[in-house]
């Protein structure tokens, strides 16, 4: 496992906040709807980040979406790049992050499995 240091992090969370205005409010690309920025993980030396998105649809819309995201990388560092004064801007890659559709499961399997504990006969 990756040792997570104090400044990586630091970096992280704001590309994670810019990265999450400048989607909302600059990219126009039509592909790239309501996408929630989850995590950002940024690389020792700082030249790559791998920024974990989710958004609501299918398999066809995920792909769709990182399609986009990966096509308008460039623009997304460019504008980083205006707003963080760092001395290398880092390339982005663009993952969907499926914890939260896990979590969502686990939860849902958790909640059947109280239900059906709850409706089964106690002994006395």
């Amino acid at each position: 496992m990756p040792r997570d240091f104090p400044r990586s992090r630091r970096i992280a969370e704001q590309i994670q906040r810019e990265l999450s205005d400048i989607i909302r409010l600059e990219l126009k690309d039509p592909r790239v709807g309501m996408v929630t920025i989850t995590d950002v993980e940024v690389s020792p030396d700082h030249a790559y980040a791998k920024v974990f998105f989710t958004l609501l649809g299918d398999a066809a819309k995920i792909e769709e979406t990182v399609g986009a995201l990966q096509h308008a990388a460039g623009f997304l560092r460019s504008q980083l790049a205006h707003r963080i004064k760092l001395r290398t801007v880092p390339h982005l890659q663009f993952k969907y992050d499926v914890s939260v559709e896990r979590g969502a499961r686990l939860s849902q399997l958790i909640d059947a499995a109280v239900a059906a504990d709850s409706d089964r006969p106690t002994k006395k």
